[in-house]
């Protein structure tokens, strides 16, 4: 059966004026007169995380979306102008949680390019192995938020159980779970006992082993496949024009990953591939990440079968202290006398890092006197992809939405900062 249209000029009635704020006017008025209904996705944490979606519907067909972030905004770039440079680090490895190891080195590798500190060989490697460990235990944190989107609760508990060794291995090695606060300009806060390396080491296994029953109750479950395969479809030419980053980038077909490209602390060092996926739907983005996990448990195994002994701060941080050979193991006691001093040069200064989900920046601005940033940009992958993500949504059933969210892992707080 054809629908016929009558093209008749309408008005919205006086009971749409509450809706123009804070939904754009002739959003609605365009609604109302195409015949389209309005539905508000969230904010609430169990359903849209923390970000409200304006989402415009033809039936069951979403014509448009909108989002709205900023829900949890925590001003960490305003904050950081009035303390210490290593003072921001607990500031911005929190937006995105899980993650906290590749927001710190992304901050701290913008001073240490300013400073043209290098970084001690082993420092190196105990970076890259808590950076792969961050990029495991978000990629299993989202894989456990998407099963909930889907209503497969054991798909939920299956990576939270497998993020506990995770957690685990940052409280051995640091003391604490999650924001660890670990990697520092120059290296890194303490030495990694080869205790810990072993069982970071033995985590793997279990890790790789316990992934293989997730794959067979999730992963390759019919019902899983149905809902997510050729569902928010982004080609290749739309995830570049949309400014897609990461593993999401990567599932469109386009093999960039930083870690590669800049080859910063032990990655070039080390033999591992770069996944990469054709589809560009739902299902791919979280293949990517499935085998990702793989790769990551491929580059902790080598980095720490080939971690070399000597120092984990940098010579150009300790200066002359007498107690030289001392803070090379461990800072503690030294901290203050060390970091509180860190001036940049004038100018600005930026660094490119390949975070859980995608390509991170950072940009300093100094006056080239206070021991206090100017200025500090941060640019997450999850404001980058927030186009992409919306674009896939147009198209697809109201019903997908939360599968279509899901396979994108967005993070509010990562994009609000």
């Amino acid at each position: 059966m054809r629908e016929e249209y009558l093209d008749i000029p309408v008005e919205p009635p006086a009971e749409f004026q509450p809706l123009f704020v804070p939904i754009p006017r002739e959003y609605v008025e365009n609604a109302f007169r195409s015949d389209e209904f309005i539905v508000l996705v969230g904010p609430q944490h169990p359903g849209s995380g923390h970000m409200r979606i304006v989402v415009r519907i033809k039936g069951d067909i979403i014509v448009d979306a909108l989002p709205e972030p900023g829900y949890v905004h925590r001003s960490m770039e305003k904050l950081a102008e009035n303390r210490l440079y290593i003072q921001n680090i607990p500031l911005f490895e929190r937006p995105s949680i899980m993650d906290s190891s590749n927001y710190n080195v992304g901050y701290v590798r913008a001073i240490e390019d300013a400073l043209d500190i290098e970084v001690p060989e082993r420092a190196r490697y105990i970076r890259t192995i808590f950076c792969e460990l961050s990029r495991i235990g978000t990629h299993l944190y989202d894989a456990g938020i998407f099963s909930v989107f889907l209503g497969h609760t054991t798909g939920f508990m299956w990576p939270f159980g497998l993020r506990e060794l995770i957690c685990e291995a940052n409280l051995r090695a640091t003391g604490t779970r999650v924001t660890t606060s670990f990697i520092v300009p120059g290296g890194v806060r303490a030495d990694v006992d080869d205790s810990v390396l072993k069982f970071i080491y033995d985590s793997m296994g279990v890790i790789e082993k316990r992934m293989k029953g997730f794959e067979k109750i999730f992963i390759k479950n019919p019902a899983v496949i149905a809902r997510l395969k050729d569902v928010g479809v982004l080609t290749k030419e739309e995830a570049i024009r949309y400014g897609v980053v990461g593993p999401f980038l990567r599932a469109s077909g386009v093999a960039y990953d930083v870690r590669k490209v800049e080859g910063y602390d032990a990655y070039d060092e080390l033999e591992w591939e770069v996944p990469v996926g054709d589809d560009g739907d739902a299902y791919t983005r979280f293949l990517v990440r499935v085998e990702e996990i793989s790769q990551s448990i491929k580059i902790i195994r080598q980095a720490i079968k080939n971690i070399p002994r000597g120092p984990i701060l940098s010579d150009d941080l300790i200066g002359k202290l007498k107690e030289k050979d001392q803070v090379r193991k461990n800072i503690k006691g030294y901290f203050y006398r060390i970091f509180s001093r860190i001036r940049l040069p004038q100018g600005e200064f930026t660094s490119q890092t390949e975070a859980g989900r995608g390509l991170l920046l950072y940009s300093i601005v100094s006056d080239g006197e206070s021991n206090v940033p100017y200025r500090v940009r941060m640019v997450t992958p999850g404001w980058l992809y927030l186009k992409g993500f919306m674009e896939s949504l147009k198209g697809s059933r109201l019903a997908d939405l939360q599968a279509i969210y899901g396979s994108f892992g967005y993070f509010p707080p990562e994009a609000d900062r």
